[in-house]
């Protein structure tokens, strides 16, 4: 009963999507009102639905309802319930009901809003989001049923049940209720796993309001900026959770994956990244569109392409045409997303070229010692690493398809046509706030930046007094502390600017001043926080050392300053069905005694899947990450270990928290921006809100 109820909400869902699609232009086309309002309410319906057929599901996942295929797959009676909820996104039908889920409740939250301002935007934006959400429904419905049950057929049964849909009995089968279930695979069991996904997808939908906007902008041919303005803060939100599942993704890696490190270049793990590069570039190009009234029409490439690649980053997921320890098994929903790419794709370049001559710029660029110039560059370099990421993902299939063989391009490849583009990136974010708008002087801009360079240069030259021998990490190095300072410079010179003129201490005037201006300085907080993630990347690029060795109780192994003794191991069984063999060492820096570690290996007995858990020591400068390979059955028989010690690994982790901050700071609208809304508001035509309110 709760899995058919489930199943009808999903297909209720599906109907008010694509009612809502079919109304709403109409409605517009027709000038019914009551049409678009009918249009409205069930969109907003949608989100009841999907809400309830996916807490319909946790309680099937939650109360071991084996009976049903996806809870025998994903769960076991010995998991415990915060796993079982998780399991929900552990799966393909779950993750698809979830990314649906999410999607209704941006929707719905989208929607919700008074809309005076954009109410000719409305109706193609309901047809943008509607359309998406229901394609996510159908593929759940039609291809991928988390309710479907289990059922056995004798052998005088037919075989065209198949053709029945998948939460009815086909006919002459028998009910399969397993004693238990298969339980959730081990590398999803992690902590991690429990945001990580869902901060992933949450990027991935928020996306799709600022790309239904532009849309509606396109369809109407409004030329203003207002609707990257209405969508600024969907579009931040998405940027945000995106580069928090980015950053959580690399920490699961690190601890689960059990290889030293915490990005590998895989697949799934670009098809991410990519997106959030394109929306890096959309996010500080609208900037150019608002103060100068320019780049309209590469603003509207930039978030078709975000939109196309978070469709295409799912498709690569879930339809297994790339092998990836992150990605689902191979699936029949493969042709349906492609198939969806390519229309949507296809539909907004048409959009786009029918609206190309509407989207000319105000301004044209008066220089190329600019900060417009500098912007144009920034979108440059985006724009050439999401093109070298996309190649590297698709190349194996492409590959195969040509030649019949998979060719696969590793991290080596990545990191050294990748690597330089950072580094100019990473260059450019320090000096394009010292670069004035329309033109800058050539001669003031060298006297701002000539002491932060001199600087960087002292920084490198003390690197090389204490050792460092490695160019790539001294270049590395002096860029970072050049961009750090003429960022803080930036904090300095308002903060001293804003003394002067009203006398505030200087904790007063820098907080005064990051409050009346937080777009520009949470940018720049952002930008301190990528420095201090490049520290980390750079330091445990470069200077990572491992080592590996077979170990008898007492013996040692020794790495750099570190050495590790083993002292001993042990096997037992776990209340939740694992095997664990724990292996404990001792960890000595310099001689001196720092801790244990337990390294070990967890066999789940239930899916006959092992699971390797590193030991780690974690310090501001280096983490010691000692895995325990494999080992003798007898206790006083040798173990093999291999052991990383990862500097400055840390710093990646601590710039995350900045990061947070500094987006949360950028995303709050400030005083300036209140006193437009209100304005803007009370301009606009009077008259009842889009909803019918």
């Amino acid at each position: 009963m709760v899995a058919n109820l489930g199943f009808f909400a999903l297909l209720l869902a599906l109907g008010c999507a694509l009612y809502a699609a079919v109304m709403a232009p109409l409605g517009a086309y027709r000038h019914r009102p009551a049409w678009l309002a009918s249009a409205h309410q069930a969109a907003l319906l949608t989100w009841p639905l999907v809400t309830l057929a996916s807490l319909l599901l946790i309680t099937l996942l939650v109360t071991n309802q084996f009976q049903v295929e996806y809870v025998y797959l994903v769960t076991s009676r010995a998991m415990p319930t915060y796993l079982k909820v998780t399991a929900l996104w552990g799966g393909q039908a779950g993750s698809l009901l979830f990314w649906s889920w999410l999607m209704a409740t941006f929707t719905g939250a989208a929607l919700l809003r008074k809309w005076d301002r954009d109410r000719a935007l409305m109706p193609v934006a309901i047809v943008v989001m509607m359309v998406t959400l229901g394609f996510f429904i159908g593929l759940v419905v039609f291809f991928e049923n988390p309710f479907a049950r289990l059922w056995t057929l004798p052998a005088t049964a037919t075989q065209d049940a198949s053709t029945i849909i998948s939460f009815l009995q086909p006919a002459g089968a028998l009910a399969l209720i397993p004693p238990d279930g298969n339980g959730l695979n081990p590398l999803l069991r992690h902590p991690g796993m429990i945001i990580h996904p869902p901060m992933l997808y949450t990027g991935f939908v928020s996306f799709v309001v600022p790309y239904a906007f532009a849309m509606a902008a396109l369809v109407t041919r409004r030329t203003d900026d207002e609707w990257i303005r209405t969508t600024r803060r969907w579009t931040l939100v998405g940027w945000l959770f995106l580069s928090l599942g980015l950053i959580l993704g690399g920490r699961w890696a690190y601890d689960v994956l059990g290889w030293g490190g915490y990005w590998g270049w895989d697949p799934v793990e670009n098809a991410a990244f990519m997106p959030w590069l394109t929306a890096t570039a959309f996010l500080h190009s609208v900037m150019i569109q608002e103060k100068r009234g320019m780049l309209k029409k590469w603003n509207m490439v930039l978030i078709i392409l975000t939109y196309s690649l978070v469709i295409f980053g799912t498709f690569l997921t879930r339809s297994g045409v790339l092998s990836s320890v992150h990605a689902f098994a191979q699936s029949a929903i493969g042709p349906a997303f492609f198939i969806f790419i390519g229309l949507t794709f296809v539909a907004s370049l048409l959009l786009l070229f029918r609206a190309w001559d509407h989207l000319g710029s105000d301004h044209h660029l008066d220089s190329l010692l600019s900060r417009e110039s500098a912007f144009l560059l920034n979108n440059l370099l985006f724009m050439c690493i999401a093109a070298t990421v996309f190649w590297g993902t698709v190349f194996p299939m492409l590959s195969e398809l040509i030649t019949n063989q998979t060719i696969t391009v590793g991290p080596p490849w990545y990191n050294r046509v990748i690597g330089p583009q950072f580094a100019a990136l990473v260059l450019l974010m320090g000096i394009a706030p010292m670069v004035a708008w329309r033109q800058a002087s050539a001669r003031q801009l060298g006297r701002l930046l000539w002491w932060p360079f001199a600087a960087a240069l002292l920084v490198v030259v003390g690197l090389v007094i204490a050792g460092m021998r490695s160019w790539g990490a001294l270049l590395g190095f002096g860029i970072t502390a050049f961009v750090t300072l003429t960022t803080l410079l930036e904090f300095v010179r308002g903060t001293l600017a804003r003394m002067k003129t009203t006398g505030e201490n200087p904790l007063t005037a820098l907080i005064t001043l990051i409050a009346r201006n937080r777009r520009r300085y949470g940018g720049y907080t952002i930008h301190l926080a990528v420095i201090i993630m490049t520290i980390g990347i750079i330091g445990s690029h470069f200077f990572q050392v491992e080592t590996q060795g077979q170990l008898k109780p007492g013996e040692q192994l020794s790495l750099g300053r570190y050495v590790i003794t083993y002292d001993g191991l042990a096997e037992f069984l776990t209340p939740d069905d694992r095997q664990v063999a724990r292996a404990t060492v001792s960890v000595y820096r310099d001689g001196v005694y720092v801790g244990q570690l337990h390294p070990r290996r967890d066999f789940y007995l239930a899916s006959g899947e092992p699971m390797t858990i590193p030991g780690v020591r974690s310090t501001i400068e280096d983490d010691v990450y000692v895995l325990l390979v494999s080992w003798e059955p007898v206790a006083a028989s040798g173990a093999s270990f291999k052991i990383y010690v990862n500097p400055l690994i840390n710093w990646i982790w601590s710039g995350g928290f900045l990061f947070i901050l500094g987006t949360l700071i950028a995303a709050w609208p400030d005083a300036s921006e209140l006193r437009r809304r209100v304005t803007t508001t009370v301009a606009a035509a009077p008259g009842r809100a889009f909803s019918g309110d």
